[in-house]
């Protein structure tokens, strides 16, 4: 390629926007990128590793004042007896994470036993990748059970509360 050539095509990167084009004529090859941050430009190579991988480290708790709160474990006579009781509604989480009962530390929670729910409602929140997830009721009806501990893990499809429709 001839350097006329590569103005050319530096000139057509320039007018429409492309923010990376790369073009190779037999040898020659060349990479234009636009307004690509330094970082972007570095090439990282990662060598293969064959010994074990150390365990990683756990991100920090969202909820640091949070203190774990009874409720019954998976498997335990009172979380079975509550969910086998087929006039109940179950509702289960819908992603893996950790569950809390407050927006934030110290705030009440949004939901206790015996309260009264409607569709839309927050439940909860499942934190899942740094993201808070909203658990929302879908149907009306009263808390009967909380299922999960604050500030303990979930696993999709585990059940977090027992409601009774109305």
């Amino acid at each position: 390629m001839t350097i006329d050539e590569i103005r050319e095509l530096i000139k057509v990167v320039t007018e429409t926007g492309v923010a990376e084009l790369e073009v190779q004529r037999g040898d020659n090859r060349v990479r234009i990128l636009r307004n690509a941050p330094v970082a972007s430009q570095q090439h990282i190579v990662v060598p293969a590793i064959t010994a074990a991988m150390p365990a990683p480290i756990p991100a920090a708790n969202p909820y640091p004042d949070a203190t774990p709160t009874a409720a019954p474990a998976p498997g335990t006579d009172e979380a079975e007896a509550v969910t086998d009781d087929n006039s109940l509604i179950v509702v289960k989480s819908p992603i893996v994470g950790t569950y809390y009962e407050a927006p934030s530390p110290g705030a009440p929670p949004f939901v206790q036993t015996g309260d009264i729910v409607h569709p839309g409602q927050v439940l909860c929140i499942i934190e899942s990748m740094k993201l808070m997830n909203e658990i929302e009721a879908e149907i009306a009806g009263v808390v009967v059970k909380r299922l999960v501990a604050n500030a303990q893990p979930v696993e999709y499809g585990e059940a977090l509360f027992a409601v009774r429709p109305l």
